[in-house]
């Protein structure tokens, strides 16, 4: 993507200047600072949004003890996107520091609501013992990436299979969005309906749509920031409405506001509240389920956020015009090594996995080519720590068309895969559907291995499966069957 040059230098400064010119190689890769410091500020109000909607997806959800990420009977938000900034802030300066590379990191999304609704919320466990299962996780992946095992296996995956896990993500965070929002509810004689009756009926339903309409209109027209755009003027409409019609929460008034509030804060400045770093118990989670249980939880975890980073980076490295013939961008072991990382920094943070993000793409369309970028993004998610009030008067209905919009940006992969194939159409279509309806994304996953081997079998294909294949698919058929398994030796 062409960008402004008027301002690059060409030739090495002296000084400080000239020794982070050398060291980001700034001028080498025809940028400069000025692109550097712009396209970081692009990056970082590009995917800042995820400071305002992590807390949403796993602040809002009780552990398997009741208790929401923090402790206590009721969601910490300013807490969870304090750490959230600053996990985000400590790595992307990591990236841009160590692996020189034009990446900013945060939270993932679709992980986060793997953690929050397939881990947390479901089995039994209590938040500190979900992270900890983020811990080992994100340890599994550095030692898979020091090891260079991490490419064998990506490759052992079919490639239809990770888009359809992407594409199963996307449909169960639309289907999030749509119902924490209440554009979806339990219906009369049906599982579900959309609003009240089929109408949108209420103030805080309103608020989803202008939210919902604002973002797909922006993003059709390519606006950077678009849906940080969208939930600050949803979350203005919403206080506007409070103001005017005082609706209050839903717990007292059908028609009020799902979970919070939207109430002007009496600051917006504060020192932020980082008592969720360190909340972690690494093996506590074994104790409150089997072992295969938690191993399979634990696998399913790094399978959803094994695939994305080497896409992101080859995208990000083509886009900035730093990938060599074979299409490797320069330093690929170091990114994928701070990414790995990533998982373990986010899980000791008590904020999900952080991954490395496509949004990057938007900084190097802005001009930014080296490590320095992913610096300025980096200091811009420290300094937001600081205004974490504002992000407490965000309500569900101005943060969820954002998972709407998300999910059809990860949905846009369908058009990958090879339909006319049903050996690979069947086991794609399984994967995606069941994360939904199933309401768990590892039951997807599984699923989809499943059905995959047994149909390569079935029709002379054994040879085309990798033998780690054979492996999940086998532990997954365990694991479908762990429970009724259970039941008879108890009986």
């Amino acid at each position: 993507m062409a960008t402004d040059t008027t301002d690059r230098p060409t030739t090495q400064q002296s000084g400080i200047k000239g020794k982070l010119d050398s060291y980001f190689e700034i001028t080498a890769r025809g940028s400069s600072f000025g692109s550097e410091i712009r396209g970081g500020l692009t990056t970082f109000f590009t995917m800042s949004y995820i400071v305002v909607l992590n807390p949403l997806i796993i602040g809002t959800v009780a552990g398997g003890d009741g208790e929401f990420l923090g402790g206590g009977d009721a969601p910490n938000l300013a807490m969870v996107a304090a750490a959230t900034a600053l996990v985000a802030g400590l790595l992307s300066i990591a990236m841009g520091i160590w692996a020189r590379f034009p990446i900013a990191l945060a939270t993932g999304l679709g992980l986060n609501a793997f953690v929050a609704y397939g881990i947390a919320s479901r089995t039994g466990m209590n938040w500190p013992q979900a992270m900890g299962f983020v811990v080992i996780e994100g340890v599994l992946i550095s030692i898979l990436v020091l090891t260079k095992f991490r490419k064998a296996v990506f490759r052992a995956v079919p490639g239809f299979l990770k888009k359809a896990i992407a594409v199963g993500i996307g449909l169960f965070l639309a289907f999030i969005g749509l119902w924490d929002a209440r554009i979806i509810q339990p219906g009369a004689g049906v599982p579900t309906s959309f609003g009240v009756n089929g109408y949108i009926a209420t103030w805080p339903m309103v608020v989803f749509v202008i939210g919902l309409f604002v973002a797909i209109v922006l993003l059709a027209k390519k606006v950077r920031g678009a849906l940080l755009i969208s939930i600050a003027v949803a979350t203005v409409v919403a206080v506007a409405f409070e103001l005017i019609f005082k609706l209050g929460s839903s717990v007292d008034n059908p028609s009020g506001w799902a979970l919070v509030e939207p109430s002007l804060p009496s600051k917006i400045v504060e020192v932020p509240d980082l008592g969720l770093v360190g909340q972690v118990d690494l093996f506590g989670g074994f104790t409150s389920l089997p072992v295969l249980t938690a191993l399979l939880l634990i696998f399913s975890l790094l399978m959803a956020d094994f695939f994305d980073t080497m896409g992101t980076m080859t995208a990000i490295g083509a886009e900035a015009g730093l990938n060599d013939e074979q299409g490797n961008p320069p330093r690929s072991q170091e990114i994928l090594m701070v990414d790995s990382l990533g998982a373990v920094a986010g899980g000791l943070g008590s904020v999900s996995s952080n991954t490395s993000y496509i949004e990057s793409a938007s900084g190097v369309g802005d001009g930014a080519r080296t490590g320095l970028a992913s610096v300025v993004t980096g200091l811009g998610f420290l300094l937001a720590m600081f205004l974490t009030p504002l992000y407490a008067i965000v309500p569900f209905e101005a943060a969820t068309p954002v998972l709407v919009v998300v999910g059809f940006l990860m949905v846009t992969q369908v058009a990958d895969i090879d339909w006319k194939d049903y050996r690979i159409a069947i086991p794609a279509f399984l994967t995606f559907i069941l994360m939904p309806f199933g309401y768990s994304i590892s039951i997807g996953i599984g699923v989809g291995f499943i059905s995959y081997v047994v149909l390569q079998v079935a029709t002379g294909g054994t040879k085309k499966v990798h033998p780690l294949m054979w492996a999940s698919a086998a532990a997954f058929a365990i694991y479908f069957v762990l429970g009724p398994i259970n039941g008879l030796l108890g009986s």
